[in-house]
């Protein structure tokens, strides 16, 4: 039995290829923010896991702190050991 190709045929198909494509644009535009939400909610989820126990070492002070406060936990050094001695200085000429 020998098919032949019709013009309905070929304009049916094409319509739904086109059909397809743009319903998978359109979902993925919908899903797609979702998935990446989900994603980055389980890889915080598992970075918490892995070092929770560092985040809640801070001192209990912290909820009596008014909002806006600004509060300095420790100052810098004053005195700054800075080395004057830093290198030779090195002239150079460029060779062509």
């Amino acid at each position: 039995m020998i098919y032949t190709a019709s013009v309905m045929g070929l304009l049916r198909t094409t319509l739904i290829i086109l059909l397809i494509y743009f319903g998978l644009k359109i979902l993925s535009r919908i899903f797609t923010p979702l998935l990446l939400r989900f994603v980055a909610k389980q890889a915080e989820q598992r970075f918490g896991d892995q070092f929770g126990g560092f985040q809640n070492q801070n001192n209990p002070q912290n909820d009596i702190r008014k909002e806006g406060e600004t509060v300095i936990d420790k100052m810098p050094n004053k005195t700054k050991n800075s080395n004057d001695k830093v290198g030779e200085y090195i002239d150079y000429e460029e060779i062509e």
